[in-house]
């Protein structure tokens, strides 16, 4: 199945979730976020899953901030991957989501500047953080996080849920369950502290991710930042390091505003 065909299932069923969206996105300020689930039928959804690659032949990201395999490069695996990833670059599908979050001037990513595909195992996790808010290239803002999961039977109970945390990262968060064939888009500014908790269970937890970018920031002022984290609440000694990494990395940013390597998470075509 081609991307356009995939395109006008997920823009159909945004499309059917439009009010209901819109009206999440508005009420779940100030780390607005939408939730639509049975985006694909789930035939699709379950090939998706099936065309995930071996976690082997992925890349490994292993730190104190996160842990868990991710990769880019989509020809180098099952060709419904990279369908699925560009559908929902689809204009229709850009259309509906700016329709729902008001949002002005997106920019799918073609370059899957750290997005793409990521698996994560038993105790993978990622660490509350703000997304780096600029593009590769810093051009355009990066204003919004698009999350198809596709692990069946996915329960709250496995972990390795979406978190965001609308009060900071001393109080509780609002746990978004990485359901099968659900769509969770959030928005990524300075404000949008979010995480995935630990995977408590055997099975890994697949998805498929995009980010959107805008000529215009979202919220008040114009900003600046490289991905920065932080302990959760019960990690204390973790979130001095943390943050002591993330004021370093801060640092650098500002004396090489487009890095100081080539950028290792993006999709390298032929």
């Amino acid at each position: 199945m081609q991307r356009t065909e995939i395109g006008r299932f997920i823009a159909t069923r945004l499309g059917d979730s439009l009010d209901a969206a819109r009206t999440q996105w508005e009420h779940s300020a100030p780390v607005n976020y939408f939730v639509v689930d049975n985006v694909l039928p789930d035939e699709l959804a379950n090939t998706i899953r099936r065309g995930f690659p071996e976690a082997s032949t992925m890349m490994l990201r292993k730190s104190l901030r996160e842990l868990k395999y991710v990769s880019a490069q989509m020809n180098q695996h099952a060709p419904i991957l990279e369908e699925v990833i560009f559908a929902f670059q689809e204009p229709e599908v850009v259309d509906l989501v700016m329709q729902i979050t008001g949002l002005r001037s997106l920019y799918p990513d073609e370059h899957l500047y750290a997005g793409g595909i990521s698996m994560m195992g038993r105790g993978h996790f990622l660490n509350p953080h703000l997304d780096n808010s600029h593009d590769k290239d810093r051009e355009r803002y990066r204003v919004l996080n698009l999350l198809y999961y596709v692990s069946p039977g996915w329960r709250a109970e496995n972990g390795c849920n979406l978190e965001v945390w609308p009060n900071g990262t001393k109080a509780e968060p609002t746990t978004i369950v990485s359901a099968f064939n659900r769509l969770a888009v959030m928005v990524t500014n300075q404000h949008s502290w979010h995480s995935v908790s630990p995977n408590l269970s055997d099975e890994p937890r697949c998805c498929v991710s995009n980010y959107y970018f805008s000529d215009h920031p979202v919220g008040e002022g114009d900003y600046f930042h490289p991905t920065s984290f932080r302990g959760r609440p019960e990690q204390p000694l973790r979130d001095v390091v943390l943050q002591a990494d993330a004021a370093a990395r801060g640092i650098v940013r500002k004396l090489f505003p487009k890095g100081v390597a080539a950028h290792k998470h993006v999709y390298k075509k032929d």
